[in-house]
C-alpha cells in the first residue's frame, strides 16, 4: 500500500499535494470508486475536494498511471467526464471494471464506494 502523508497544518507545494492525491487514487481497487472529498480527507485536506478535482484534471501523462475515472462526486455522479476524450471514456472505463453507470451516475454507489480512510488505514 502506498504511504500517504496527511497534510495537517504544514505548507506543501502543489506538486507534493498532487503526489499525495495520486497515491490515494492509485490505491482505489478496480471495480470500486471513491469521491473527491474522500480523497481530500485521506490526505488531511477535508475541504479540499476541489483540489482533488484539479489534480485529476492534471494527471494525464503522470507515471505511474492515475486511474482518475474511479473518482466521482459524493453522489456518484461522473462530474469529471468532460475532462476525458471523448467524454464517454470515463463511463466506458468504469463499465469495463464492472461498474454500472446510468445517466452519468454510478449504480449501487454505496456498494461500489471505497473509503480511503479505511482502505489505507489512515
Amino acid at each position: 500500500m502506498p504511504t500517504v502523508m496527511p497534510m495537517k497544518n504544514e505548507t506543501r507545494s502543489k506538486e507534493s499535494i498532487y503526489d499525495a492525491i495520486y497515491d490515494v487514487v492509485r490505491a482505489i481497487p478496480k471495480g470500486r470508486v471513491t469521491s473527491y472529498g474522500a480523497v481530500a480527507a485521506a490526505i488531511g485536506a477535508a475541504s479540499g475536494a476541489r483540489v482533488v478535482g484539479y489534480a485529476m484534471n492534471n494527471c494525464y501523462g503522470v507515471k505511474p498511471k492515475v486511474p482518475a475515472h474511479r473518482v466521482v462526486n459524493r453522489n456518484g455522479l461522473l462530474t469529471g467526464k468532460h475532462h476525458f476524450s471523448p467524454p464517454e471514456k470515463m463511463q466506458q472505463l468504469l463499465e469495463k471494471e464492472g461498474i454500472k453507470v446510468v445517466d452519468d451516475k454510478v449504480q449501487d454507489f454505496d456498494k461500489k464506494f471505497w473509503d480511503p480512510m479505511k482502505g489505507l488505514e489512515i
